[in-house]
């Protein structure tokens, strides 16, 4: 076998050089070699519905989906999710012009990217972002332009000014979450229509990132972008399955957008997956025609759990930012006299047996996420009440 050279180009495009394994799985490796409770990366220990999962059972039975899916998506799932944005926000989407369902939000996302961006274009991402953002903008030739969320009275909060002056010549699209990973702040009435303003008056386009809709507590309220003035022609809303109904492994997205712009996501999204996750898309279609009592029985439960472990973490000497939405807490490890996210997260599983992230890694800028650690509480009580017990021993 030839060895390569010293002087030979690297194998990896340079686009992606800065990006190696994810934090997601090096902390799940983690958790699997130490036996620690992993409440980093956001995926739930139970499934959803027993009667979502039937549905799916019953499509792979009556040979629904078991071969390739339209491109598009299943009908029966573009009505739907065009339903639930009717019903739920009142905005109207035709499920054969303005409905595209993906290989899960993550492929939405990078479909909507490679399609709209040429190289060179800036994008203004909320800073700490999704890691799959900054990847997908570098895979398109996008500049990724960080706009720092910071701590501000319990919360993280968007500084609009800071908004306005990262619009430049150059900027092609905004790329928002709200309920916001991994914060957990789910962006007002005000600023939402704020951005919108700024977006109509610089003719951007905007992704919007809405996966943890049906995730928000209290008095929060979570508001789609495109129901605002002037939105609807230059949004693309990605929604997604997993987050919603708890089956992460179905991997089913959609996008919703007028019809140019859904064009151009399918043009990118066809030579990604082309199509995915057949019968599963009859499983979802049913999934949202749910009773509004299941997503207020769903939204109830987590809020107990964030309460459980928010509580805990605050036991155990974390200052902790309490979020309004989204099924991570957002805590600061300075009150335990460490500064250092990711060391503190290497060490967490031996020294308490938990699995957290940190965030750091959705930042461009890591100093201001160094001290922030993400947990995870998309997890049954008893495991919840498990990891508090066991990172109350870090103040002991």
């Amino acid at each position: 076998m030839t060895s390569m050279s010293s002087s030979a180009r690297p194998l990896l495009n340079r686009r992606l050089a800065e990006f190696g394994t994810t934090i997601f799985a090096e902390m799940s490796a983690l958790a699997v070699r130490t036996g620690a409770i992993n409440l980093g990366q956001g995926f739930p220990d139970t499934d959803g519905p027993e009667e979502v999962r039937e549905a799916a059972v019953r499509a792979l039975r009556d040979g629904r989906g078991n071969q390739y899916p339209p491109g598009p998506g299943v009908p029966e799932l573009r009505a739907a999710v065009a339903g639930h944005q009717q019903r739920r926000y009142g905005l109207s989407y035709d499920p054969d012009t303005e409905v595209l369902v993906t290989a899960g939000a993550t492929e939405a996302i990078a479909a909507a990217l490679l399609a709209l961006l040429e190289p060179g274009d800036e994008v203004v991402a909320l800073e700490p972002y999704y890691d799959s953002y900054a990847a997908c903008i570098a895979m398109a030739g996008g500049t990724r332009v960080p706009v720092t969320l910071r701590p501000h009275e319990g919360t993280f909060r968007l500084d609009l000014d800071e908004l306005r002056d990262a619009v430049t010549d150059r900027t092609r699209l905004l790329l928002l979450n709200t309920p916001h990973n991994p914060t957990g702040t789910v962006l007002t009435r005000d600023e939402l229509a704020a951005i919108a303003e700024l977006a109509v008056e610089r003719d951007l386009l905007v992704v919007t990132d809405e996966v943890y809709e049906h995730l928000v507590f209290g008095t929060a309220e979570h508001i789609p972008l495109a129901s605002f003035p002037g939105m609807r022609e230059r949004t693309v809303t990605i929604g997604s399955a997993g987050k919603t109904f708890s089956f992460t492994g179905w991997k089913v997205g959609w996008v919703t957008a007028a019809p140019a712009l859904l064009t151009a996501v399918r043009s990118a999204k066809q030579y990604l997956t082309y199509v995915a996750s057949g019968p599963f898309q009859y499983a979802v279609a049913e999934a949202l025609a749910l009773p509004e009592s299941y997503f207020a029985a769903y939204r109830q439960d987590m809020e107990a759990k964030r309460d459980l472990l928010a509580a805990g973490l605050a036991e155990a000497g974390f200052g902790v930012y309490r979020p309004a939405g989204t099924y991570f807490v957002t805590t600061d490890i300075r009150p335990l006299g460490e500064r250092d996210g990711f060391a503190f997260c290497r060490s967490l599983p031996e020294r308490a047996g938990v699995v957290a992230v940190p965030n750091a890694v959705f930042y461009n800028h890591r100093e201001e996420g160094a001290p922030f650690v993400r947990f995870a509480f998309c997890k049954r009580l008893p495991v919840l009440e498990e990891a508090v017990g066991r990172l109350k021993t870090l103040s002991a």
